[in-house]
């Protein structure tokens, strides 16, 4: 068991952290997400990508700060 005032210290820490977190800019970024379970439409036939699409395909990573 820790003492109080080291327990104390750990939940001040975190409400700083917690408050540091919703200060900061958000960037959100308009992606369609599909649910995990739904099928596409029928209307939409399901097609191969192309060679040049499954080449471009990889990660991309955004350091913003």
């Amino acid at each position: 068991m820790l003492p109080p005032f080291i327990i104390e210290q750990i939940r001040q820490r975190e409400e700083q952290q917690r408050a540091r977190r919703h200060e900061q800019p958000r960037l959100e970024l308009p992606l369609e997400i599909q649910k995990p379970g739904r099928h596409p439409s029928p209307a939409a036939p399901a097609e191969a990508p192309s060679e040049e699409e499954a080449e471009d395909r990889g990660v991309t990573i955004l350091d913003l700060g």
